[in-house]
């Protein structure tokens, strides 16, 4: 890359590659096809908001607060151009910003009670059925998904520090 091209490119965004792999994770078909999340526009944000809160607990355990808070704004400014994409225009992007905000926090604490280690093994399929499907989950749908995002845990668990900051997840 010569002198001029790198002064010309912006540089990537802090955690950019652990964004892409969280955008990238939500929107694989099987959470669509095989655990019956609704392909919308609500059905992809939860996904993304799942993805996001189970990536934030890690980072959280991990003690890499500033790393959080990285994370918690590359999630913002990827909703607030989504919402922008969708003609949401500027007399109104703060109040919807507030809402996602909003709802990205409370899926965060919900996900952190359910998927804490002495949490109730019911709560995690209870929290996905009010969240995903906002409140009735195909039968079985729940239960399956939260085996899923289980094992999707352990996985980011089991990531060290760096390769998970560099969104390289086994």
């Amino acid at each position: 890359m010569s002198f001029l091209s790198r002064l010309l490119t912006p540089p990537r965004p802090p955690l950019a590659d652990l964004w892409d792999w969280i955008t990238q994770t939500a929107r694989e078909p099987r959470w669509y096809l095989r655990h019956a999340v609704a392909d919308t526009v609500d059905g992809r944000f939860d996904m993304v908001a799942l993805m996001t809160s189970l990536v934030m607990l890690r980072l959280e355990d991990l003690k890499l607060m500033p790393q959080t808070a990285l994370l918690t704004e590359r999630f913002v400014e990827d909703m607030d151009g989504s919402l922008r994409e969708i003609g949401i225009g500027d007399m109104v992007i703060g109040k919807k910003m507030g809402h996602v905000i909003g709802a990205m926090g409370g899926r965060l604490g919900v996900y952190r009670a359910a998927l804490a280690p002495d949490a109730d093994p019911a709560l995690l399929p209870e929290a996905l059925a009010r969240n995903v499907w906002r409140g009735e989950a195909p039968e079985g749908a729940a239960d399956d998904l939260a085996s899923a995002v289980r094992e999707l845990k352990a996985r980011i668990e089991a990531t060290p520090a760096k390769a998970l900051l560099a969104g390289d997840i086994a």
